[in-house]
């Protein structure tokens, strides 16, 4: 696209050496006759403008047009107009190149597999609160990913875990143990267990305990909670719809509402 000052300036070539008319070169450019005989005012106060955006380009090499245009304005006091010097700062193609974004490709996720009948993958996770004095409790929370029914919310009191103790005989195994076999007393044994790479289920005693009952320990890949979406779900519908609604005043208490 022409700019209709170099229009302009064709017509006028045009016009001085083949003798054209100016109603001829102005239709055959494309422009009216009032542009071809406009005479650019302050023409000289265009070169300083140019002359100044070179200096700052050559003493401030990262300053773009912003910073310039201040500089000029509230430094050195000129009362010229932005648009005016944008117009001069493009004309000497002065803008900073942007360098492009890289595109990063990312695998497509993996569709989650859904069970075809129940007790075929449970999902387990732990969850944690505090009562109405301070104390930390946990839930250990348990699910059947075929129709993301709950089968179990056993709340007790949140214990650390000394690093000097062995994981292997931690009282969080046990626990994970005795809820498990209370819910496959009544509900059946499942074929695996989904959960993450807490101590809770990396730990040797409840890996003996599945191998013995005949269950296959999945787990999730370490930092990505969504490939254990299914009780990641479930845990949000339980803080918001219970935790968050009820100040409990015991672990029995709190258990009694999670029965409910």
């Amino acid at each position: 696209m022409v700019a209709p000052s170099h229009c302009s300036e064709m017509a006028q070539h045009a016009n001085n050496d083949f003798s054209v008319s100016i109603r001829i070169s102005c239709s055959a450019f494309g422009i009216s006759e009032t542009c071809y005989q406009y005479q650019a005012k302050l023409s000289t106060e265009n070169a300083k403008i140019a002359d100044w955006l070179l200096r700052l380009s050559t003493t401030h090499k990262r300053w773009g047009f912003g910073l310039r245009f201040l500089y000029l304005r509230n430094i050195k006091g000129f009362v010229w107009n932005h648009k005016r010097v944008y117009r001069i700062y493009r004309e000497l193609e002065l803008n900073l190149r942007i360098k492009p974004k890289r595109s990063i490709k990312r695998d497509k996720p993996e569709a989650l597999s859904v069970p075809e009948t129940i007790n075929q993958v449970w999902s387990m996770d732990f969850m944690s609160n505090t009562l109405n004095d301070g104390r930390s409790i946990r839930t250990f929370n348990v699910i059947d990913d075929f129709n993301r029914e709950g089968l179990g919310i056993d709340i007790d009191i949140d214990i650390d875990i000394d690093i000097d103790v062995d994981v292997d005989v931690s009282l969080p195994s046990t626990r994970v143990i005795r809820s498990l076999e209370q819910i496959i007393e009544w509900r059946g044994k499942p074929l695996a267990i989904l959960c993450d790479n807490g101590p809770e289920y990396i730990s040797q005693t409840l890996k003996e305990w599945t191998i013995k009952q005949q269950i296959t320990l999945l787990y999730i890949q370490p930092g990505k909670p969504t490939k254990n979406a299914y009780i990641e779900q479930f845990n949000r519908t339980a803080r918001h719809e219970w935790l968050d609604l009820h100040l409990f005043e015991s672990i029995e208490h709190a258990q009694l509402l999670a029965t409910q």
